[in-house]
């Protein structure tokens, strides 16, 4: 399923450009072999989570991730959640939670219910650009078909995702045509990489 709707992205892309629309339509099926579509998604701020303590309704909640990546819960004070996964998140509070308990600590589940840290936009030659929160993990092919493809004469050769940093703004190049050309044998996370929230996507 997921090789079908990659090929199905890789082929949009190479119809909306007309330039490319004579290349072997493989290189997109190719490019479902890009790893990233099972990271783990990490808590990032902004994000709505819900927490249930399994028998204690006063302990089921929904929170949003503060800017600075805690957040309060009950009889546990604050949590640092920035960029921990979810069962992370749950042997924090399990552990803050150990006092309460004179046996065990209820099972403890937490979920993602708004993953606001992934929103992204995609500015320059598409079709639609602005700004889009998938609610997973994407590559920046995918990113391209959520602003609906390139527009006429998109230079796809020199495709730049802005990523802020603690050091400042990094510009990472991507050369989206050596992948729908099919001239890219082995497509990993450094010839199509992720696009982390916050990103910018530029296609001149």
């Amino acid at each position: 399923m997921k090789t079908k709707l990659f090929c199905g992205i890789g082929l949009l892309l190479l119809q909306a450009t007309p330039a490319l629309a004579q290349q072997p339509a493989a290189a997109s099926a190719r490019a479902a072999a890009a790893p990233g579509a099972l990271v783990p998604y990490r808590i990032n701020p902004g994000d709505e989570l819900e927490i249930f303590v399994w028998g204690e309704e006063r302990l089921q909640r929904t929170e949003r991730v503060l800017p600075d990546g805690t957040f309060s819960f009950p009889l546990v004070g604050k949590v640092d959640a920035l960029n921990a996964l979810p069962g992370e998140i749950e042997a924090r509070i399990t552990k803050g939670l150990e006092s309460q308990y004179r046996t065990a600590v209820p099972q403890v589940t937490v979920s993602v219910k708004t993953p606001a840290g992934l929103q992204f936009s995609v500015l320059g030659k598409v079709r639609s650009p602005g700004s889009f929160n998938p609610g997973r993990y994407v590559n920046v092919l995918e990113a391209l078909s959520f602003a609906g493809g390139p527009a006429e004469f998109a230079q796809l050769s020199n495709v730049v995702i802005i990523r802020k940093t603690a050091t400042g703004a990094q510009a990472i190049r991507v050369r989206l045509s050596d992948i729908l050309k099919g001239q890219v044998a082995d497509v990993t996370n450094e010839t199509l990489p992720l696009v982390r929230g916050g990103d910018t996507v530029i296609v001149p």
